[in-house]
């Protein structure tokens, strides 16, 4: 049975799966789907045609679901989907799309999105990601897998950023920022390998050393760009015969740079 609090409003149409928790004062629209095991906090709204599902904690005064804040949305029936396991905080507000991208914001599986945090319309996010308190990304942004935004960061709508990544607090991201890389700053620039976090993920001493050459050709070489990505496809493809893995994690590298249209924080 799902544990629903009798002052929640739950439109009829919503289907909550078993074991659902709801608190006082929540409220359910007709459009949405809550998996199994999900909590819903205290005065949340939960609207819009979003599904959420299975295992996730929804804080209190959280607003799931809303419009976009785009002057182009007209109303159409653009989604939110919402993964699983996510600890989504109080306060937080998490957009539909637009039809002017694929109409969909999607959130993937194990984000830890801590209060105040705001994630805009057509927005793409990985799994394992940690937004600190107040993280700010606008509209059809981009989160890999495993990228912590620091508190208070701003990220430019349309910006990508690469998986196993870090934003330092209070910065402002307005370029792509490539895997593995840190960056900070009123205007955030790159300051190094996210070594530290690579290691707890368990990569291993060779491809840290070679993504930190990767690393090195771009921004500490005084390469060109192209001559940049040119250097690390060719390190990528003398590792492929001995170490794998460690190519295929300068491939990941390379491609997303060689991909960026808004281009590359430096």
């Amino acid at each position: 049975m799902a544990l629903i609090h009798p002052s929640a409003i739950i439109d009829p149409k919503a289907e909550i799966a078993e074991d659902v928790e709801i608190g006082p004062y929540a409220v359910i629209g007709p459009n949405v789907v809550i998996g199994r095991k999900t909590q819903i906090g205290a005065h949340t709204v939960v609207e819009g045609h979003t599904s959420i599902g299975s295992e996730n904690r929804i804080g209190h005064f959280a607003s799931v679901g809303g419009a976009p804040q785009d002057m182009k949305y007209r109303g159409e029936p653009t989604k939110l989907v919402i993964g699983d396991r996510n600890l989504i905080r109080e306060f937080t507000t998490l957009h539909t799309g637009t039809i002017q991208d694929q109409g969909i914001t999607k959130i993937g599986n194990d984000n830890w999105i801590m209060a105040y945090v705001h994630i805009a319309h057509d927005c793409v996010v990985g799994n394992n990601t940690i937004f600190s308190n107040n993280a700010q990304i606008a509209g059809h942004v981009h989160v890999g897998d495993w990228a912590i935004l620091g508190g208070m960061c701003g990220v430019h709508q349309f910006v990508r950023i690469g998986e196993h990544s870090m934003i330092g607090g209070a910065s402002k991201l307005v370029q792509d920022l490539p895997p593995y890389v840190i960056a900070s700053g009123a205007v955030a620039e790159p300051h190094g390998l996210n070594a530290e976090g690579l290691k707890r993920r368990g990569f291993s001493h060779e491809s840290i050393t070679a993504l930190r050459q990767a690393y090195k050709l771009l921004y500490k070489q005084n390469l060109s760009f192209e001559d940049a990505k040119k250097a690390i496809a060719d390190l990528a493809a003398e590792k492929q015969s001995t170490e794998a893995e460690t190519a295929e994690k300068l491939n990941i590298f390379h491609d997303f740079i060689a991909a960026s249209q808004r281009g590359i924080a430096r």
